[in-house]
Order: structure tokens, then C-alpha cells, then sequence
């Protein structure tokens, strides 16, 4: 059943749903990332690619509520580092969500289509997405890698590996502990979304990238490091 990506089934359109329920999605889809560890990944990406002594200006892509920029916030306040923090989503509700709910007044939201990112910001140092990738189909993936190169900024992803354990466990997780409806459709098809680490390589190769890492990660996730031309390691 998850050989081969599962384009067909779609995610609940967020233009379609009452903002309670939208609210109560996004409030688990936090609680599911600190539980699993899925922050983490974040934060062991930051770390090999930033330097304690420099500023940076961090976007987060497909932000949705912002939580991720939270954690990314309180884990950049215990380890002392200087980032500008940045979230872009096209859905105005989770931009609302996000605006409302941040922890402190210095992280900005911006409702936008990512690759219009620097009409609003004139520099940006590290493109961040978390749980927004499998929402892409291979050609807008190689597309979202050749953008992040001609900007010469560092590419992290963190996001799900497609595999029918990890499938049928959030499936039966959700069905038994979710009270959201949308948790309990999105969560596994998003599972059936995602790539193996094989693709992961195959489509940044594609898109023409000399400089990356793709990693798995626990509770089946990848951690993926796309460097510009001008910041190769």
C-alpha cells in the first residue's frame, strides 16, 4: 500500500474548515511533535549549521500555527544563539492561530506564498520547513531546492518517512487518543505522503544541489540539509 507515494488522497482543505476545529488540529499537531521527539530534529540540524557568534535570519515555511518558531525560540534563548525568527503560511487562519498564540512579540508572521519570501524580507540566512514537504509533489520539491540554491541560503527539512509501520501506528494512535478529526484523517495520509531516503537524494540530486545531507531520524523522520553555493560544506 505505501510502495509508491500516495499523491491521490488529499489533506482536509484548511478553506473548508470551522476555525475551532482548525485550532484544535494545530494545538494537537503540537502536542504529537514534542511527545515523538519531532522538534528535535529541528534543533540537531541548527546546530550544524549555524555558529554560535553569527546572527541569522530564519524563515519557516508552510509555518501553519507557529509552534515549530516557538520551540525553534526557546531552544535559540538556552543556548544563547541570535536568530531572526520568521514564519510564512498562505492559510490566513494559521497565520491568525500563529499571531495569537506566539510566546513573545519578536517573532514576525507573514501570510505569503514562501517564494515570495523576499519581497518582504530583504535577507534570509535559513529556510526552514518542518511537516510541509510532503504536501509537494516531486517537481515542486526540486523547485522549493533550486529557489533555496539561487538565494544561497541553507535548506532544512524536517519531515516524514513514508513506511507502513509508522502508517498504521499513527493511524491507530490518533483513532484511539485524537479528539480531532482532522489529526485522525491528516495524520496517517500524510505518512503516505512522504518520501524514503532513496527519493530524498534522488530529487535533490535533480534539482542540481552538490552540497546536502539526508538523514533518518527517530520515529520515522528525516532530517535533510541542503546547502546554497556560497555556504557548501
Amino acid at each position: 500500500m505505501l510502495e509508491e507515494r500516495s499523491l491521490q488522497k488529499e489533506l482536509l482543505d484548511a478553506e473548508d474548515i470551522p476555525t475551532a476545529d482548525l485550532f484544535q488540529n494545530l494545538r494537537e499537531l503540537d502536542r504529537i511533535n514534542t511527545l515523538l521527539g519531532g522538534y528535535d530534529i529541528t534543533f540537531s540540524a541548527l546546530k550544524k549549521v549555524i555558529q554560535p557568534e553569527k546572527n541569522y535570519v530564519l524563515i519557516d515555511i508552510g509555518c501553519g500555527g507557529g509552534d515549530t518558531l516557538k520551540r525553534i525560540q526557546q531552544w535559540q534563548l538556552r543556548n544563547k544563539l541570535k536568530l531572526e525568527l520568521i514564519g510564512i503560511d498562505l492559510k490566513p487562519v494559521c497565520i491568525e492561530y500563529a499571531t495569537q498564540h506566539k510566546a513573545r512579540p519578536d517573532i514576525q508572521f507573514i501570510c505569503d506564498d514562501y517564494r515570495n519570501m523576499f519581497q518582504h524580507v530583504a535577507q534570509i540566512d535559513l529556510i526552514h520547513a518542518c511537516l510541509f514537504c510532503h504536501h509537494l509533489d516531486e517537481r515542486q520539491l526540486i523547485e522549493l531546492v533550486q529557489f533555496a540554491m539561487d538565494k544561497n541560503a541553507v535548506l532544512i527539512i524536517n519531515d516524514l518517512e513514508r513506511n507502513w509501520f509508522a502508517y498504521w501506528s499513527i493511524k491507530i494512535l490518533t483513532a484511539l487518543f485524537s479528539k480531532s478529526y482532522l489529526v485522525k484523517n491528516d495524520a496517517p495520509l500524510s505518512v503516505a505522503r512522504g518520501f524514503v531516503k532513496k527519493e530524498w537524494i534522488d530529487l535533490i540530486n535533480k534539482a542540481g544541489a552538490k552540497h546536502f545531507s539526508v538523514k533518518n531520524k527517530w520515529a520515522f523522520r528525516h532530517e535533510v540539509i541542503i546547502y546554497g553555493s556560497e555556504n557548501g560544506q
